[in-house]
């Protein structure tokens, strides 16, 4: 939901930049390699030390170098099939960063194992929401939307994450990891309903 709700506004916001650093000669691959290399190190340094604020705020920073590849592919104007496989791929690698870090930390050092499990939960029902996706536009339909998109659920996870992190209790980011959980579930029927609806429809018109 949040993709297209926020996805005009961060271009203006972040456009400057992306010039800027588009003149320095960086490139929208570099910055997504940046991005995924500075997500990946704030999720498995922090989180599995306990420092849940100081790894959201790492991850934060970070996160906004997959606005700002976009942004600066559009104003190059060399858009590529190269570009988008590569920034999906890498988007898989950092989600995966911050769900595991978390488990690390719930399963090691907070000895929580139900917070730990509803976060590799959500690693693993993220990863299906983004494969049918994928799967989908391989045979030839859509299937994005949904209530937990990517940017939703890494928003709900940063926050919480960030506000436990100063000093709300644990219970706060298990349920909420809980929620997401369900929420992607839901997104992953959404979509397999939206997949078999235009294979139907296709079949009928073919």
């Amino acid at each position: 939901m949040l993709n297209t709700i926020a996805r005009a506004a961060f271009t203006r916001l972040f456009r400057p930049l992306a010039r800027l650093l588009l003149r320095l000669g960086l490139t929208p691959d570099a910055v997504t390699y940046i991005g995924t290399i500075g997500v990946c190190a704030g999720a498995l340094v922090f989180y599995p030390l306990g420092q849940l604020l100081w790894g959201t705020i790492v991850i934060t920073v970070f996160v906004f170098c997959d606005m700002l590849d976009g942004i600066m592919a559009r104003e190059t104007g060399r858009n590529s099939l190269w570009g988008a496989f590569l920034d999906s791929t890498l988007d898989r690698i950092a989600d995966s960063a911050v769900f595991i870090g978390l488990a690390l930390w719930f399963f090691l050092g907070a000895s929580d194992p139900l917070t730990a499990l509803l976060a590799l939960g959500c690693l693993v029902t993220g990863s299906l929401v983004s494969y049918v996706r994928a799967r989908a536009e391989g045979l030839g339909v859509h299937a994005a939307g949904g209530i937990a998109e990517r940017a939703d659920r890494l928003l709900v996870t940063l926050v919480v994450t960030g506000l436990v992190g100063m000093g709300l209790p644990d219970i706060v980011l298990t349920v909420a990891l809980g929620v997401l959980m369900i929420a992607c579930c839901i997104t992953i029927l959404q979509r397999i309903s939206s997949v078999r609806r235009q294979l139907l429809e296709n079949h009928e018109t073919s």
